[in-house]
């Protein structure tokens, strides 16, 4: 069983499959590794967040830190969480004694996971502009064998008549 408290979308109960990271599958595997994930997201899982009351504070903490980095620094995020969860008998116990090791951690773990989204749309972006990057060279490619006029090719491809003589020129060698 796995706790999930990540930003994304995800239902009350998933079940995950090693299978499903393979990159080449080949029909059913002869071993399968399962793992039921559980959202453990304020709001989510509500049965099992009241049978734990110290995982439904938890929820509640990780919720405040995330609405208040939305209002102001990290640092004064985690900072008004822990004094608010303190306040209203949240996580009280722990907080207290394990401020700094909380705040800290807290901290790491907010920046990591932000680090981590900065990352995947930096990926992504560039991805996408090799795609149109790949797709403008295609149409470039076609419309030359059909024999469109250069004017016509960089009028519809917004590229100009340079450009496509340089495109021209490099993919003659």
């Amino acid at each position: 069983m796995v706790f999930y408290n990540g930003t994304d979308a995800v239902d009350d109960r998933v079940e995950l499959r090693l299978s499903n990271a393979y990159e080449h599958r080949a029909g059913e595997p002869d071993l399968e590794l399962k793992v039921l994930m559980l959202n453990v997201n304020e709001g989510h899982n509500k049965e099992l967040m009241e049978q734990c009351q110290t995982l439904k504070e938890y929820a509640i903490y990780v919720a405040r830190v995330r609405k208040y980095t939305s209002e102001m620094n990290l640092n004064d995020a985690v900072a008004r969480a822990i004094d608010e969860c303190i306040k209203e008998g949240i996580l009280v116990e722990f907080l207290r004694k394990n401020r700094s090791e909380v705040k800290m951690v807290s901290i790491l773990e907010y920046d990591k996971e932000w680090e981590e989204k900065k990352l995947r749309k930096a990926e992504y972006e560039a991805g996408k502009s090799d795609g149109i990057e790949i797709a403008e060279e295609r149409m470039i490619h076609n419309m030359i064998k059909l024999d469109f006029p250069i004017e016509k090719i960089a009028e519809v491809t917004g590229k100009s008549p340079l450009e496509i003589e340089q495109y021209l020129q490099s993919n003659r060698q």
